[in-house]
């Protein structure tokens, strides 16, 4: 039988076969899982192949189908893994705000790169735009000009108002989407509003940090009603990126893709060398200095490949 995985909770994995049965499945213990480096072996949004074991009558994991894309990350507890954070995805949603708690640019961009390097088309969410007075609306325009203008869809909203919530419903439909962001930055509000019997807690940002508090622990999938998909993901504190290197890294922003074929060097990383179309574009206004800083800071992070 074939299914898809929809709760990962460590041993244990929540899916949907073809049919629509829902069972609880485990791993194989003799299922040869090659060139997988990653913490968790089977992700949220893996197609998979299931049996019924004789004896018990548990259903087991017996199979991978290749997968279309997939976002990763460093793993939260091992710096020398990485994370599948979900699998097979038509785009993904990253929910960000300015204040309660501040999303940075960095972290937006950090989750921008992740996403064109493994193919997953980006939408920004700036959530509880509600919250923001005179001036950081101002903000707001700056900031989603400057995202919109390199090709970013950007939706601004406040779910507790619903304001841009029809924009996000005709962004969902049938299409299967990752929502991500920071701990209290609205993802499990707007979730309780697609499925209100579902009743997902919901925290409050911690007043003394400024943070979110985490409410998912494990990544988990939803059939909406009127099509498509979304997978919830616990509250991201950093993207740090994976199996991206130096020279590969401006060709994920789609600014800076579009001249570094006037670059002087073809190893041009565009920080100290001389001719560098990029360091032109930010000259002249045509690359945002906001986001330069932010691939410079990216850049700095990499580490250079060790050799035996």
């Amino acid at each position: 039988m074939q299914a898809v995985v929809y709760k990962s909770t460590g041993n244990w994995y929540q899916v949907k076969t073809q049919e629509g049965e829902w069972l609880k499945a485990r791993l194989k213990g003799k299922l040869k899982l090659e060139g997988i480096t990653s913490t968790n072996p089977v992700a949220v949004g893996d197609e998979v192949n299931i049996e019924r074991e004789a004896g018990d009558d548990s259903i087991v994991i017996t199979g991978i189908h290749t997968r279309k894309n997939y976002i990763n990350r460093i793993s939260p507890h091992n710096r020398n893994q990485h994370h599948i954070v979900a699998s097979n995805l038509d785009q993904s949603l990253l929910f960000a705000t300015l204040k309660h708690p501040k999303t940075s640019l960095g972290f937006i961009d950090r989750f921008l790169v992740i996403s064109e390097a493994y193919h997953v088309p980006a939408i920004i969410v700036y959530n509880k735009i509600d919250l923001l007075k005179p001036a950081e609306l101002e903000l707001l325009e700056e900031y989603t000009e400057m995202y919109r203008s390199v090709g970013y869809r950007v939706i601004q909203a406040s779910i507790t108002t619903h304001a841009g919530v029809d924009e996000l419903m005709e962004a969902l439909h049938h299409k299967t989407t990752l929502l991500s962001g920071h701990s209290g930055v609205g993802k499990s509000t707007f979730i309780n509003y697609l499925f209100p019997e579902l009743n997902i807690k919901t925290k409050e940002v911690s007043g003394w940090s400024g943070k979110g508090l985490h409410t998912t622990t494990f990544a988990e999938m939803y059939d909406l009603p009127k099509g498509g998909r979304i997978i919830d993901t616990p509250g991201i504190r950093e993207m740090g990126l994976v199996d991206i290197s130096k020279q590969e890294l401006s060709h994920y922003y789609p600014e800076m893709r579009a001249v570094i074929s006037g670059c002087h060097y073809n190893n041009c990383l565009h920080t100290d060398e001389t001719h560098c179309a990029v360091k032109d574009a930010v000259a002249r206004g045509d690359i945002h200095e906001e986001r330069y800083i932010n691939y410079l800071k990216m850049l700095d992070t990499i580490e250079a490949p060790k050799y035996s």
